[in-house]
């Protein structure tokens, strides 16, 4: 009998040991994440650049990791992960741990345009944590010296007595560059045909060579040939002219409100990325935004710098997607890959 009114006591003992080690388990198990958070970062970090080496995606994503990289005391190393528009390197991103080891240069091509006209293999917004909004360039129509026009006025008055006799580069088939391009074609009433090429640098080859008349490049790309003589520029997007191109109107001076579009750069993660981490990163980046060492080195790329809270840039990037995707719907453009 007392082996028996022993057991109620030693179960009840039992169960108590049990949960006590089950909630020191559950406890120990917390432990690592937010050892994790709080001595963040501890290893190398990675930048996925979503194009190839060389233009705008590629010198934002290098100039950020050498310096941010500096302030945060680790290495960040820069990956090219080209292919599909920026699909491949934004599928990396969106599959990789939410750990802040892995982000990557968003722009107005991988969520801006890319969702508005294509069927992704991941939703722009969803799977991504918004970080950083990093800075942005104007779009500026130019035309090739051959078309004896000045202005925008001049170019429009051209066009409506010279039907179907124009055409207009463009980086490919839903980039900015053809998206601005059909939005002007919309606004002014005028025809144009579109000749997508592989990027822009084949685009302004055939521009200088006189193939195409018409293009709507971001400035940065632009701005060599346009110093050069060889593209006249006729107006730029944004709501105020361009401190490189002073002398040149935006698009609401020359009456045609509406073209507000930029050529723009952030720094984004997985989604679920932890809030201690993108505050630090915001935070960081932020800084750096604010060093005119970095402003001055910005603008020498037509690239002026445009600091946000992670929120704001997140309100940035569905805005974004939601007016290029009203045109594509109006111009019935959608890209099947």
């Amino acid at each position: 009998m007392s082996r028996q009114r022993h057991q109620p006591g030693g179960a009840r003992a039992g169960r108590r040991t049990f949960l006590a080690r089950t909630t020191a388990l559950g406890l120990a198990a917390l432990v690592p994440p937010l050892a994790a958070q709080s001595g963040y970062p501890a290893k190398t970090i990675r930048i996925i650049a979503p194009v190839q080496p060389g233009g705008g995606v590629d010198l934002v994503a290098r100039t950020i990791a050498d310096r941010l990289g500096r302030v945060l005391g680790v290495s960040i190393v820069v990956e090219n992960l080209s292919g599909g528009g920026g699909v491949v390197g934004s599928l990396a991103t969106a599959r990789a741990a939410p750990d802040g080891y892995t982000l990557m240069v968003g722009y107005v091509g991988t969520h801006g345009t890319n969702p508005a006209v294509r069927k992704l293999p991941y939703d722009a917004i969803r799977d991504f944590t918004p970080i950083a909004m990093v800075g942005g360039t104007p779009n500026v129509l130019v035309v090739a010296p051959s078309l004896r026009v000045a202005t925008l006025d001049e170019l429009v008055v051209y066009a409506k007595a010279n039907p179907g006799k124009l055409s207009y580069g463009s980086a490919g088939p839903g980039t900015l560059t053809h998206l601005a391009m059909e939005q002007l074609k919309i606004a002014a009433d005028v025809d144009a045909v579109h000749v997508p090429y592989r990027g822009i640098g084949p685009a302004f080859v055939d521009l200088l060579g006189g193939q195409t008349q018409l293009m709507f490049p971001g400035l940065a790309a632009a701005l060599p040939h346009i110093r050069a003589g060889k593209a006249r520029p006729l107006a730029v997007t944004g709501t105020r002219r361009h401190p490189l191109l002073s002398d040149v109107p935006t698009f609401a001076e020359a009456g045609y409100p509406g073209f507000d579009g930029v050529q723009w750069y952030g720094i984004v993660g997985p989604a679920n990325l932890p809030a201690p981490i993108v505050k630090r990163l915001n935070d960081e980046i932020n800084a750096l935004l604010a060093n005119p060492e970095l402003a001055e080195r910005l603008s020498a790329e037509a690239l002026e710098p445009m600091p946000m809270t992670p929120e704001e840039f997140g309100r940035y990037m569905r805005d974004d997607i939601a007016r290029w995707s009203k045109l594509a719907k109006e111009r019935k453009i959608e890209i099947a890959d």
